[in-house]
């Protein structure tokens, strides 16, 4: 399965330190096992859960996964 990252989920990771990068590396090669819940209110927009951030993700074609936004909990699902 191809994941792709929109360009704020890459500076996200970027900001992170190192075992934070490797928590979200390891979270995402393993979907869609793990803590995926569907987004109320965004058809086709799921949510991971690692520890305190979030990751926001969809399937926009078949075997491709694109990870939309990373963040805190808090902060994530701010600004559409």
């Amino acid at each position: 399965m191809e994941i792709r990252y929109s360009k704020a989920a890459g500076k996200a990771i970027g900001e992170m330190d190192r075992p934070a990068k490797q928590r979200i590396k390891t979270a995402i090669e393993k979907l869609p096992d793990g803590d995926v819940k569907p987004l109320r209110g965004s058809k086709g927009t799921y949510r991971l859960r690692v520890g305190d951030r979030r990751i926001l993700f969809s399937y926009p074609a078949d075997d491709t996964i694109l990870i939309e936004k990373i963040g805190p909990r808090g902060e994530v699902y701010k600004g559409g």
